[in-house]
């Protein structure tokens, strides 16, 4: 279990095709136990071999307004409040790590909402990440056509490139920089019949967080989606802050894709700052600097939103908490007008 009590959870996606399962199936194999419940979030028969695994429908209900990041799976939700039953009643041992396995053309974000919203579940389940499949082979293609992959690909904290036995080292180094220009801080690893399970391997909290290199992302193509990295010339007012993230997300919900980055806010370490749509994970307090660097930035994907407001509103909120000689700057050649 992790931070208070809760059951961890990794949510796995990706397109069709794109060896989800194949995945699963060697982390299973290396990593054997009763301490791991895999859901499956589709119909269909799959052969893993494990004590416990439920298929569940995707059977969204919309909450108010229809926004597709206020889905809630009310299939999933009685799932893991029967995993949660058997656990309690000793039928199930201690579970340390539940998987939950999208279909194909399923948004991970609606899952987030699942369990970050039931009031039963945010006191049981917390996600831990959220890793996408991406099939080398077919995923240039895809993902010009297939807008269900961007989202997936937006929403990952690691994206594990499969099938990387069949295309050249030249089209997997491309395809690293299509990932980046949707998702500049998500964890590369690249897979060949599953190898690159340990992606699913529940990490240490603050683990594997590293400083941004803001000159080595590439430019996006796609007119939809905006990067924007943010930088800040010093500490945050951390509650000036939260009420700005609040307001932003109510105003902006469905076109701001994703926040991440690492937050000073005056402690020996930073903030560690991860959202995805609506869904706002539990900051994580670092006790130091990754690599000594104290550089705190925040990366925006964004669709329709001028990033360079974004930096304003929030220099704006940070000079109404206090810090009047705070600057908010864009860091990136994606960021429209300057700040």
């Amino acid at each position: 279990m992790g931070a208070r009590g809760r059951r961890l959870v990794t949510v796995l996606s990706g397109f069709l095709g794109s060896g989800k399962t194949t995945l699963l199936r060697e982390y299973l194999r290396r990593y054997p136990g009763d301490d791991i419940v895999v859901i499956i979030n589709e119909w269909g028969t799959v052969g893993l071999d494990h004590h416990l695994i439920r298929a569940v429908k995707e059977q969204p209900i919309l909450l108010r307004g229809g926004c597709v990041c206020c889905v809630r799976l009310d299939d999933l939700v009685r799932t893991l409040r029967e995993v949660l039953d058997l656990e309690q009643s000793g039928k199930l041992p201690a579970v340390r790590q539940v998987v939950i396995e999208t279909s194909g053309l399923a948004d991970p974000v609606p899952v987030l909402f699942t369990l970050t919203t039931d009031p039963i579940l945010k006191h049981h389940f917390t996600a831990t990440s959220v890793v996408v499949t991406l099939d080398a082979v077919n995923a240039v293609a895809q993902i010009a056509q297939q807008p269900e992959i961007h989202k997936q690909i937006i929403a990952a904290d690691c994206v594990v490139i499969t099938k990387s036995d069949l295309v050249s080292d030249e089209d997997v180094s491309g395809l690293r920089v299509s990932v980046r220009q949707f998702n500049p801080t998500a964890r590369i690893l690249v897979s060949c019949l599953g190898d690159a399970c340990d992606a699913l391997e529940l990490t240490v909290e603050g683990e594997n967080v590293q400083p941004l290199a803001i000159d080595q992302l590439p430019p996006i193509p796609h007119q939809e989606v905006q990067t924007a990295t943010l930088g800040f010339s010093d500490t945050l007012d951390w509650p000036a802050f939260s009420v700005w993230l609040s307001m932003l997300l109510e105003a902006r919900g469905p076109d701001i894709l994703r926040i991440k980055g690492m937050l000073d806010i005056g402690e020996a370490g930073p903030l560690v700052l991860n959202t995805a749509q609506h869904i706002v994970h539990p900051p994580e307090h670092l006790s130091i600097w990754p690599q000594g660097s104290r550089k705190p930035y925040l990366v925006f994907i964004t669709r329709g939103t001028d990033p360079a407001r974004i930096a304003r509103s929030l220099e704006a909120f940070q000079r109404a908490g206090g810090r009047g000689g705070l600057r908010v700057r864009c860091v990136d050649h994606d960021c429209g007008e300057r700040a």
